[in-house]
């Protein structure tokens, strides 16, 4: 072949992977388009929810793999169950949550104004306490200091039933009517993934003998991540991702259709059937 011919075959080649990519393109915009023409445009919100959701996971997993290393550390039983303290807050948030609905920014809006300040929070301690958690599960001979542990995770703990509150109500005035019961789904998967990704994810790096095996050429004694630096990284995930929230996503400043009462069934999904109103009526009379 001369030159001129392989150039050719070569701008060819070019041309039908970039169709391809091109066709690919347009499928996913399509099929974005369809999914959020079906939800009556909330997909983005559906989306962003499960974002938020998933961040919540984040520190229950977390503090999900320090009786583990505790253990490994030989704790005594009574530490171990003074850490299972941690998670109290989310049994307990009814007791602030009238407060985080009754008082806010107008300016930022009802659920922004906790969301932001408490996420960013968060984010900030999970960044400047990563060195601190290393140093309180002890290194060595050196005992863990499971009080200090439990006081950390705890607060983390409040923190994310806060966040808890405030997304859970928002929610409810991002959602059309109709796909308010995404709300709950968002919720379930998207704590069990941010779980997955902070426990399991964590666990596996955090092996020394799982990392040998499956993603180190050389072998070696220590482990690839250490539980303050993973959670020094998703600490960093949540200051981009509230930053993004703070500077992308605006909140109506008053209730949105689902606070209203003037709203049909047929707005919720539901198809009212005359036969079923009709009975209703009738028992209504006798």
């Amino acid at each position: 072949k001369n030159p001129s011919q392989s150039e050719m075959e070569i701008e060819d080649t070019g041309k039908e992977v970039s169709k391809k990519y091109t066709k690919r393109v347009v499928n996913i915009n399509s099929w974005y388009h369809d999914i959020n023409q079906q939800l009556n445009g909330d997909l983005g919100n559906i989306l962003l929810l499960l974002l938020l959701y998933t961040l919540q996971g984040v520190p229950m997993g977390l503090a999900t793999s320090i009786p583990m290393l505790l253990q490994e550390k030989r704790a005594t039983y009574s530490e171990q169950s003074l850490f299972s303290f941690v998670s109290w807050p989310f049994s307990l948030k009814l007791l602030w949550a009238p407060i985080v609905d009754s008082f806010y920014s107008r300016r930022m809006g009802r659920r922004k104004s906790w969301l932001v300040p408490i996420q960013a929070l968060c984010g900030a301690l999970m960044v400047m306490g990563s060195s601190s958690i290393n140093m309180m599960l002890g290194d060595g001979d050196v005992h863990p200091d499971v009080p200090g542990l439990t006081l950390y995770f705890f607060i983390l703990y409040f923190l994310m039933a806060t966040q808890d509150i405030a997304v859970d109500g928002w929610a409810i005035t991002m959602l059309c009517p109709r796909n308010i019961g995404w709300a709950s789904t968002c919720n379930a998967v998207g704590q069990a993934l941010g779980t997955i990704l902070s426990f399991i994810v964590f666990m596996a790096l955090n092996s020394p003998q799982f990392c040998n095996t499956f993603l180190r050429r050389v072998a070696s004694d220590e482990a690839m991540v250490s539980l303050g630096g993973f959670t020094s990284m998703w600490g960093w995930v949540f200051l981009g991702t509230t930053l993004g929230v703070a500077l992308g996503k605006r909140e109506s400043a008053e209730a949105g259709p689902a606070y209203s009462a003037d709203y049909s069934l047929a707005d919720l999904g539901v198809e009212e059937r005359g036969d079923v109103a009709r009975e209703g009526a009738e028992g209504g009379a006798g």
